[in-house]
Formats: structure tokens, sequence, C-alpha cells
């Protein structure tokens, strides 16, 4: 009940928060104007990801300071407020990559440390071990994952959708076996859940980087921390995060082998092809929640009950995916179905 309240205290906390920075958004111009490849054709305030950081955040020090997350975990969540800085002012002043990208190694090394050795990853055959290499592959895993969430937030509210659900299930996985990544889940569900409200097709607000980067960040070390409780495989995570990774992973992939300018803005993301052939936004982000909930969460639990299948889980999981990608032309120049 306590955990119910404290959710719905969030969603209209998140409600409020997000209503009252597009207000402010206004009038100080964080404004998103279109371009060539938006998605929209007319200013919209940008930046209301910020209500999300600040209730996570908020959330996570009071846990703290009542000993329900213990130091070190609340050092590397705390590091999501770094990345949060840097988004804000990527959406004010646009930030350049040389400052932007270095930052964000930076606080992927500080929580790797502050968490430890990353626990070895079961692949069915073979195990890999904890190892400085395992540890690396976490930072550079921490820092794909935070750009890949900003480059899937390219239409109304499909990143919010994908915050909501994916918690969600991640709550149904965790609830019994650990409660701070309960409480996490619940506040993420919960504070996507009021920025919904403004940002749902048509959106009235945008996240900004603010939100994108400092959520993609921050499920990086939510997965990191189930990963040291036992509570979550690294499997389960890349089933639950199915979607975005492989449209963001496969459009990267297609750009960089056709020597494209895979470095540049673009608007080539196989769910933004599918929301222009469809005409909709809703439709696609419908769409994503619907997978979710019905192909990657019900693979993502089974992956739990079955560790040692977790990569031909994952495999099963991600294949289609990778094939729908494909089919709306995931990093193609030109595109049609």
């Amino acid at each position: 009940m306590s955990l119910l309240l404290l959710c719905s205290l969030l969603f209209l906390g998140s409600a409020i928060l997000t209503g009252l920075f597009r207000w402010v958004a206004q009038r100080v111009q964080i404004i998103d104007t279109p371009v060539s490849r938006s998605a929209h054709c007319e200013p919209i305030p940008v930046g209301g990801g910020v209500s999300i950081v600040l209730l996570v955040l908020l959330v996570v020090v009071f846990c703290y300071f009542t000993d329900q997350i213990p130091a070190n975990e609340f050092a590397a969540l705390m590091a999501a407020l770094v990345i949060a800085c840097i988004g804000i002012v990527d959406d004010i002043k646009q930030l350049d990559v040389r400052w932007r990208v270095p930052s964000q190694f930076l606080a992927s090394t500080y929580v790797v440390y502050c968490l430890g050795d990353v626990p070895a990853i079961e692949f069915g055959l073979f195990v890999f071990p904890e190892s400085i290499l395992l540890n690396v592959l976490a930072i550079f895993a921490l820092v794909w994952l935070l750009n890949l969430y900003n480059f899937m937030d390219g239409i109304d509210g499909i990143a919010a959708t994908e915050l909501i659900s994916v918690n969600l299930l991640s709550l149904i996985i965790v609830i019994n076996s650990d409660a701070v990544l309960t409480l996490l889940s619940a506040t993420f569900a919960a504070v996507a859940g009021g920025f919904l409200l403004w940002n749902w097709a048509p959106a009235k607000i945008f996240m900004g980087d603010v939100g994108s980067s400092f959520i993609g960040f921050a499920l990086g070390v939510m997965a990191l921390l189930s990963m040291l409780h036992g509570s979550m495989t690294v499997w389960t995570w890349v089933l639950l995060l199915g979607v975005f990774i492989v449209d963001a992973t496969l459009t990267l992939f297609v750009r960089a082998r056709s020597k494209q300018r895979w470095y540049e803005g673009h608007a080539s993301h196989a769910y933004q092809n599918a929301a222009r052939h469809y005409k909709s936004h809703a439709k696609v982000t419908i769409t994503v929640v619907l997978i979710n909930l019905f192909w990657l969460g019900p693979l993502a639990w089974l992956s739990m009950q079955y560790p040692e299948m977790g990569l031909v889980i994952t495999l099963i999981g991600l294949i289609p995916l990778i094939l729908l990608a494909r089919r709306f032309g995931a990093g193609a120049e030109q595109f049609s179905v």
C-alpha cells in the first residue's frame, strides 16, 4: 500500500512539474524548432524530462538517508545527475561532442568503480568471468545505452511509454526478490506516467536530452545493480529493452556500412520510417508497447526462470525484431514498404 501511495504521489508530482516546466520553457524559449528531419511541424518546448530527473533523484536521496540504499549504490545512481546536467545544456545550447562523450565515459567509469566488478555472464556453453575486460565492456554498454535511448526519442510518447512498460515488467520480475529495484522500477513507471500526459501525441512538450540520456544511463545502472543483487540477468535487460536496442544498433550499423555520416543527426530509424508510413506516432508507440508486454516481457521472465538458456531465449526474442526493423528500413536513406 505504501508503494502504491508513493507511485500515486509521484505520478501527480510528475504531471504538475512537467506542466510547470512547459510554462517556463515557453517563456524563456527552451524550444525545439523543427528542421527537415523532425517529426513535428511546429516549435515545441523541450526539456520536460527535468521532472523525471528531479523526482527520481529525490526518491534515491530519500532512500539513501533512510538506509534503504547502500552508499556505493547511491553514488552510482547519483552519477546520472551528471548525465542530466549535460543533457539540459545540450537542450539549451547544443554541446560539442568532444565535451559530451568524454563526460559520459567518465560517469560510466565512476559507476563501475562504485559498484565493483561486474558479475560473470553466462552464455550457456561457457561463462564470461569477472574481469577487467567485462568492466570495460560495461562502461561502453552504459555509454551506448544512454545514447541509444536518446536516439529512440524521436516521436511523441515512445520514450515515456518504453520507460513505463520496461519498468512495470521489471517490477513484476523483482518485486519479491529485490527491494531496491522494486522501488526504482515503480518510481520510474510512475513519473513516466505523469510526464506522458503531456507527451502523448500530439506532444505538448518533449523529454529532451536531459530526460532521454538520464533515463538510458539510469536503466543501465539499474541493470548492473540487478546483476549484482542476483535478481535479474543481462539477458533479461536486453530483452526488456529489445525494441530500442535492435532499432538503434541496426540503424547505426547500416548507416556505417553504407558510408553514410552515421555520427550526424538523421531520421532513418525503423520506428521513424514506420511513423511516416502509417502517418501516426500513436500507432507506432502502441505497437512498441504491445511488443514489450506480449512478446519481450514473457521471454524476459523466462530468461530468469532458465538463466542457463538466457542467450538462446534472447536470440529468439530479438531475431523477429531485427527482421521487423529491416522491413521498415532501419538506417536506409530511402525507405518504402
